[in-house]
């Protein structure tokens, strides 16, 4: 691990960000770069991008690098890659967002599709052979097969973000097909925790509760996720980075599968407050229920999620309050 040059794509995002600031305990010399878009709340970004410069002062890193830079860029993502002697590659970096992907299909074209195939075609021309992607559950669309598992037939996506994702999936089997590049494919079952995405439910949830709002319930509560804790990704993600598989996929999730109104109750329980509860109908792109197989994951990776919604909800809000002060 020493002085291996290791790259992280999305690191201003929130799990490319929690990656690296292990990461920075472990002894790689971390390359992280970040286009710093505009899909949320750009004051996060930054703040998580201060975080990791904070945390590199008194690292195990003997390099620490962040840059601004866009994978659509082709030129200087060739040039990043080659200049910096990039030797091992983790690719989070993605536009995130399933009901977003439906309203704005290009720009996910565009961010993960041709960003990936930019970062693959550079890996190619510069020799890096080991890579690990980010994918999502999303992958697994409308399947019956519960729980899902990285052998489930994939053919029915039901939103442009993950068929994007899928898209980048296939890319990455025909560059390990074509030119031996290693493979990791991360598939990430609904991460949470601090540091998390505005757009996503718990950040919604708890901003709302805690201004007096009410809070939209899709499919009247009907819905279950296998709600996964940013520490146990983390740590899954560590596990891949040391494997030296060819290729293979694995499905990252805590194993278990929470009704999203017991979700609600726990967060309820935590802040003090009950929720103001606005039944909604089922959104275009959503699926009634998500729960991962990672029996693959502990066997391979030894892989071991800890962490249940009560603890991982409550390290949240404890985030989120020193956060908004």
């Amino acid at each position: 691990m020493k002085n291996k040059n290791l790259l992280i794509t999305g690191a201003a995002g929130f799990i490319g960000n929690n990656l690296a600031y292990k990461l920075l305990d472990i002894g790689y010399n971390i390359f992280c770069i970040d286009n710093f878009n505009k899909y949320y709340d750009l004051n996060l970004k930054i703040l998580r991008k201060e975080r990791l410069l904070n945390k590199s002062k008194n690292s195990e890193s003997a390099v620490f690098h962040f840059e601004k830079l866009d994978l659509r860029d082709k030129e200087a993502v060739f040039k990043f890659i080659k200049d910096k002697n990039i030797e091992k590659v983790c690719h989070l970096a993605a536009q995130a967002g399933v009901r977003y992907s439906i309203e704005y299909p290009q720009t996910y074209v565009d961010n993960n599709i041709t960003a990936t195939i930019n970062l693959l075609e550079a890996c190619k021309e510069n020799g890096v052979t080991d890579f690990i992607f980010a994918s999502t559950s999303s992958v697994y669309g409308l399947s019956q097969e519960m729980p899902f598992n990285e052998e489930t037939s994939i053919d029915s996506t039901i939103s442009t973000y993950s068929s994007t994702k899928r898209a980048c999936e296939l890319l990455c089997h025909t560059y390990n097909n074509l030119y031996g590049i290693k493979f990791r494919i991360l598939r990430f079952f609904t991460v949470y925790g601090p540091w998390g995405r505005p757009d996503m439910a718990l950040f919604l949830f708890t901003k709302a509760i805690n201004e007096g709002n009410p809070i939209s319930v899709f499919n009247n509560g009907n819905m279950k996720r296998d709600f996964t804790y940013i520490d146990d990704i983390v740590n899954g993600f560590l596990l891949a980075i040391e494997n030296t598989s060819s290729f293979e996929i694995f499905n990252l999730g805590s194993g278990k599968s929470v009704e999203l109104i017991e979700y609600i109750e726990v967060l309820e329980k935590i802040l003090g407050v009950e929720a103001k509860k606005i039944m909604e109908p089922m959104q275009p792109g959503d699926v009634r229920e998500t729960l991962a197989d990672i029996s693959k994951s502990k066997k391979i990776l030894n892989y071991e999620p800890k962490f249940d919604i009560e603890i991982g909800v409550q390290n949240f809000v404890e985030w989120y309050k020193k956060y908004y002060k």
